[in-house]
């Protein structure tokens, strides 16, 4: 199975004890900033899963402004909660960006949740890696090439598992076919929490633009 350069896989990179005090990171961040269900530009329809953020800046989508990073809470107008120290950490470990990330977000997949085959686009720069954290139910991520359709290769992701995008891998369509529900108890209420940290690249509230992201 051939991956795209630039594309890292770091199994179990976090410690059971770790990934509750993630888990438990997430639960003190969702008390601050809810969980909420996005919506696609244009047609309105949810998104299977439901999602929140953390960090000075959030990724949001909805009928009326499409994709963009804000610096609040769609529905309460409240700031992000801080990135927890564990996410900085991973960050400076498997990275060699010279800048934090700005959003981290929060992505909790239900049973029947997926997310199909995109690139991430709504980042001004796009040079700088994406990091996704996976916690709970065990999950199969798909990447494929640069162009949409085509073959794509696939690896399952279990908790605590570490995925990097970087370098021709950043631009490549990537997503998560399925969801094994039920298979972890870490997650209250079931299912699998996706954790995506980008660098945005200021100046970034507000703007709307076209492709999804993880």
């Amino acid at each position: 199975m051939t991956y795209p350069d630039g594309f890292a896989h770091y199994p179990l990179y976090f410690s059971p004890d770790q990934q509750v005090a993630l888990i438990d990171a997430v639960k003190a961040g969702t008390a601050q900033a809810p969980f909420y269900q996005p919506t696609m530009p244009r047609t309105g329809a949810p998104l299977s899963v439901v999602m929140s953020n953390f960090g000075p800046l959030g990724w949001v989508t909805d009928r009326e402004g499409g994709y963009r990073y804000e610096a609040t809470h769609p529905n309460t107008g409240v700031q992000w909660p801080d990135l927890p120290d564990l996410l900085s950490n991973l960050w400076r470990e498997v990275t060699d960006w010279p800048e934090p990330p700005e959003a981290c977000l929060i992505n909790w997949y239900r049973d029947g949740a997926k997310m199909g085959m995109h690139i991430d686009r709504d980042e001004f720069d796009m040079n700088a890696p994406v990091v996704s954290v996976s916690l709970g139910d065990p999950a199969m991520f798909r990447i494929g090439g640069d162009a949409r359709g085509g073959k794509t290769a696939g690896i399952k992701l279990f908790s605590g598992d570490v995925v990097v995008l970087s370098g021709p891998a950043r631009r490549c369509y990537h997503g998560v076919s399925r969801v094994y529900y039920g298979q972890s108890a870490l997650v209250p209420k079931g299912g699998r929490i996706n954790l995506t940290m980008r660098f945005v690249g200021a100046p970034a509230c507000g703007v709307t633009t076209k492709k999804a992201m993880i």
